[in-house]
């Protein structure tokens, strides 16, 4: 699997926030070209918002909203995302070369073409639905992951 490094002009590692389809688990790369094909079979193009990210990127959202200006976007810290693990991917829809954020419909269909493909999808989650977010944890719990399983 490639990895995606970033480089600061000091020649330090920065943070990773990806947004290729590449960094993500090769099984899960394959469901995100398979739901962004079925999504495109029904009129609906997506753009995928955020793939693989480290530890030091989840913090930065998770601390939107709480130590720092935004909107909450995430609930959980570095580590904990599935993100971390390359094992989920955000989208949006996008309808006439605009961005959808507040369509139910569309974001019901995009949901059910994801989980038609096998992934798990974000917005039938309770407590903190999350519609842009697609996962397929292998199997696996974060405590897995931590402790060094793989699928």
């Amino acid at each position: 699997m490639r990895t995606t490094y970033a480089w600061n002009t000091n020649g330090r590692a920065k943070m990773v926030n990806s947004r290729k389809i590449e960094d993500l688990h090769l099984i899960v790369a394959a469901k995100c070209r398979a739901f962004i094909a079925a999504c495109a079979a029904h009129g609906i193009d997506v753009v995928i918002t955020s793939t693989f990210r480290d530890a030091e990127s989840q913090n930065a959202l998770y601390a939107q909203g709480r130590t720092a200006p935004g909107k909450k976007v995430t609930n959980v810290r570095g580590g904990e995302s599935m993100h971390n693990w390359r094992r989920a991917f955000d989208f949006v829809p996008v309808v006439g070369g605009k961005a959808i954020w507040d369509d139910a419909k569309t974001w019901a269909k995009c949901g059910a073409l994801a989980e038609s493909v096998g992934l798990e999808w974000g917005g039938r989650w309770t407590g903190f639905v999350d519609k842009p977010h697609c996962q397929d944890t292998g199997g696996l719990t974060i405590a897995q992951y931590k402790a060094g399983m793989q699928p």
